[in-house]
């Protein structure tokens, strides 16, 4: 088993270091020079878009979730032990300068966010709890690549629902188990993977409006509750943050390394355990984008964008500030969740343990159903059997258990191979998509400059093919005129098609 994981690790750190990085950083700096600084420029937006009213039906229901829900599903993913247990991972194997290039690759991936969120949106589908859609329907519909789709959601099973759920579940597992004490260690692992898996299937057996209902409500309590947490530690140590600011920033460039990092080792691990938190660029919150009505595919764009924030540069702070105030001295330091937990234990006592451990189990579990929800998207991709949907919601709910008993290393490096494989299919599908992307943009920044509440039909991309929806999307205040709609944009159709766009 130890070669099998030695094998593994190898193979995915040289598939990061000679692949997947040069792709991210040469993708993220021509995302953000043709989208104008997309990520930083229309941040105001981005926080408007979140609470945009559903559009509604020809009977007055909504369509389908609400763009609210739709970043709560796709936060209750990003937003689990990777912003704990990865932060922790981050800064005992690269030291604190990790920090600095998981905030560097969360800017740039904002950029790559909001061009596969807003394909998303433009080639979803409608399905009967409303739409559904994502880098394969994207690649099947945008790039008419259906063998494309089908190795990205193979990929994308294998790696949400199947090796990251089971990173949550074995995090639960051993933060129970530190709270307990090594005497009831023995019986925890199956008693915590058998309470997730029941729990797990009664939510995923009713369907993404129950995931999304569930995901409203525990997201931003549990986000609330962690947030409390570390500003309580923050303020406690308040005297610190000058230091712990200048470590992050100087050792971000191997000048004071801890613990015999390397230049390319700090940065290659802030890459790796940034895009496992914050998902930018990887291929799964378009999933979870695509399934909201709302009336432009920019606006999800947007929406999924400040999720990455939300996840990099306050939950993944946090935590980073956690451990740097009450571990001042890394060297040997435990990996992982020990690190955060023992931080929080050494400022506010051993009863915080216990406080922690019902948070991380709201990440984690939250992250469980998020993935799955990514998982089922591209299930009915593939196939629209409901024997395979069934199927798959077993092994989800299996997997749960498997992974609160089995050991963690392998997982973790088993899961950053295939994030990798899957991010480099999603760039590439989405480099070759994002013309369309930047046309839309530039079609809701006139629409916004014009005073309007942006609206989209597809006859104003006459030239793309493969839109199956937004026809006749309803508006807010009701179904959209759409010869109405034309003349109202007539105007932005030279700037749309020109040739210099």
């Amino acid at each position: 088993m130890d070669a099998l994981n030695d094998f593994i690790a190898s193979a995915g750190d040289s598939l990061w270091t000679f692949v997947v990085l040069p792709v991210l950083v040469v993708l993220g700096l021509y995302f953000t020079a043709r989208s104008g600084i997309v990520q930083f420029r229309l941040i105001p937006e981005m926080f408007r878009t979140l609470t945009d009213k559903t559009p509604t039906d020809e009977n007055g229901k909504p369509q389908s979730v609400s763009a609210f829900q739709a970043f709560t599903i796709s936060a209750a993913s990003r937003v689990g032990v990777g912003n704990i247990a990865g932060v922790g991972t981050a800064i005992a194997i690269g030291g604190p300068g990790a920090i600095f290039w998981m905030w560097a690759m969360a800017f740039l991936g904002g950029a790559a966010s909001f061009v596969e969120s807003t394909l998303g949106q433009l080639y979803k589908v409608k399905d009967t709890d409303g739409f559904r859609g994502g880098p394969a329907y994207y690649m099947q519909h945008g790039l008419k690549a259906r063998w494309m789709g089908i190795v990205f959601a193979v990929i994308l099973i294998l790696c949400f629902p199947l090796a990251f759920s089971s990173l949550q579940a074995n995090t639960i597992t051993a933060t129970v188990s530190a709270t307990i004490g090594t005497d009831a260690a023995a019986w925890v692992p199956w008693l915590v993977g058998g309470v997730l898996a029941v729990l797990t299937a009664l939510v995923v057996f009713g369907g993404v409006r129950r995931i999304a209902s569930v995901t409203q409500a525990v997201v931003p309590a549990m986000a609330l509750l962690y947030l409390l947490l570390g500003l309580v530690i923050v303020a406690m140590n308040i005297d610190q943050l000058p230091g712990v600011f200048a470590s992050i920033f100087t050792q971000a460039f191997g000048y004071n390394e801890v613990i015999g990092a390397t230049l390319g080792t700090i940065i290659m691990t802030g890459v790796k355990r940034g895009m496992f938190s914050n998902e930018a660029g990887l291929g799964s919150a378009p999933n979870a984008g695509a399934s909201a009505a709302v009336t432009h595919p920019v606006k999800q764009g947007l929406v999924q964008t400040l999720g990455v924030y939300f996840d990099t540069f306050l939950i993944c702070t946090i935590t980073a500030f956690i451990i740097l105030v009450g571990t001042p001295d890394l060297v040997g330091a435990t990996r992982g969740i020990g690190l955060t937990q023992n931080a929080v234990v050494g400022a506010l006592g051993s009863w915080s343990s216990v406080l922690l451990s019902v948070i991380i189990f709201l990440l984690a579990f939250s992250s469980i159903l998020g993935n799955y929800y990514y998982g089922e998207s591209n299930i009915e991709f593939i196939t629209r059997s409901k024997k395979a949907l069934t199927s798959y919601r077993v092994l989800a709910v299996v997997v749960i258990f498997l992974g609160s008993i089995a050991g963690a290393d392998l997982i973790w490096n088993t899961a950053d191979g295939i994030m990798g494989l899957m991010a480099l299919v999603n760039l590439t599908a989405i480099a070759l998509l994002s013309g369309i992307a930047f046309k839309l943009l530039k079609d809701y920044t006139q629409q916004r400059r014009a005073g309007k509440n942006p609206v989209f039909t597809r006859d104003l991309l006459p030239g793309v093919t493969g839109i199956e929806c937004w026809a006749d999307e309803a508006s807010v205040t009701g179904p959209i005129d759409i010869g109405t709609r034309l003349r109202e944009n007539e105007k932005h159709q030279d700037h749309l098609h020109s040739p210099a766009n």
